[in-house]
């Protein structure tokens, strides 16, 4: 599976404070983010049914440990 990249626009104060999460947590943005979507996707498949496709967390970054 290949890595992906992908931009987003978000308000910058949005941004700080994802950010002053992401560091009270212990990770960076961008990792956090991923926990955040990996969350999201796990919450919609125990509703709807599982997404057909594969989550690889040896490919994927993996969250940091918290502080």
């Amino acid at each position: 599976m290949a890595i992906k990249s992908v931009s987003i626009r978000i308000e910058e104060e949005m941004l700080e404070k994802l950010g002053f999460v992401a560091d009270y947590e212990g990770r960076s943005v961008n990792s956090h983010i991923l926990v955040l979507i990996r969350e999201n996707i796990k919450a919609f498949e125990q509703e709807y049914g599982k997404i057909d496709g594969t989550i690889r967390p040896d490919v994927n970054v993996k969250p940091g440990r918290k502080k």
